[in-house]
């Protein structure tokens, strides 16, 4: 059984350890409320866009003037997986959903023959996939340095989706990350980049005749590759709202479970504190009886 000091000095870690969870959970919430907003900000646009690119894909249709990336290069065989995931830790399950999600992607292409290439942007998915897929990975985007997410920060990102593409590195390329839907709930979630799959929420066609001018190939071609960035801009805000709900929700669990604990071992203390008074009383006694 440990001694009363030890007690005490648990007693006063975990009392710390306490208030650093709920300095963090404070933090998280004041951080959670700006990255929310700029999540849900960026949904209309990139919804939109891909709406925009859909009707106007459906007017080239598969003719020769739709560029590569709309139409793919025709195969299947390389897919890209660009898992997005936090740099940091202490948010629960956040960060190993996403990357349980791509995991069985992975395994699931592989089992179908399928050629797998891996970037991870942020170091807890890229710790967590190297330890069973560490020949996949081909690259690593840290992003630890960046204060606060800008779409400078997607847009290399997309540039270097669209180079590997150029080189034939890929047939097909899915980004990985997580919708955020609330405090504590965030929801892995894959979007098709090449080929442009079209979106669910596209505009329906009212038979309406447009022309386009320049032609509806040039503008796609200048259109996807900054949807792509658009689109991975978009997964990185999602992430960032649902790194700081799930890092809230998981230190607002740490303070109860440290008050909890402190009680246990409180009592635990002055249980103990009362048995060695009474031990010490009963010797007292005991030795005047004696006398």
């Amino acid at each position: 059984m440990p001694s009363l000091k030890d007690l005490k000095n648990r007693i006063a870690s975990v009392k710390a350890t306490q208030k650093i969870t709920k300095a963090m959970k404070m933090v998280a919430a004041a951080k959670l409320r700006r990255a929310q907003e700029a999540a849900e900000a960026a949904r209309p646009y990139s919804q939109r866009m891909s709406a925009v690119l859909s009707n106007i894909a459906q007017a080239v249709g598969s003719d020769d003037s739709a560029p590569r990336l709309m139409t793919g290069n025709g195969r299947d065989e390389t897919h890209l997986l660009v898992v997005c995931t936090a740099e940091r830790g202490l948010c629960g399950g956040f960060n190993s959903q996403i990357a349980r999600f791509a995991r069985d992607h992975v395994r699931n292409l592989l089992a179908e023959g399928k050629a797998v290439k891996i970037i991870c942007v942020g170091k807890k998915g890229f710790d967590i996939l190297r330890r069973e897929f560490a020949s996949l990975i081909i690259d690593r985007v840290d992003l630890r340095e960046v204060k606060k997410i800008g779409f400078e920060n997607a847009d290399q990102i997309g540039k270097k989706i669209i180079g590997l593409f150029e080189k034939d590195e890929f047939d097909v390329c899915t980004l990985f990350y997580s919708e955020f839907k609330s405090v504590i709930s965030q929801v892995p979630t894959t979007l098709q980049l090449i080929p442009a799959a079209a979106p669910a929420e596209a505009v329906a066609d009212t038979g309406a005749i447009y022309e386009y001018e320049p032609d509806a190939g040039e503008i796609l071609s200048d259109l996807i590759p900054r949807n792509i960035s658009v689109q991975v801009f978009r997964a990185l805000l999602e992430n960032v709202a649902g790194e700081m709900g799930a890092k809230m929700s998981a230190m607002d669990n740490a303070t109860r479970n440290a008050g909890e604990m402190i009680n246990k071992l409180t009592l635990s203390y002055n249980r103990q504190r009362q048995a060695q008074i009474t031990k010490e009383l009963i010797e007292i006694i005991s030795g005047a009886e004696a006398l």
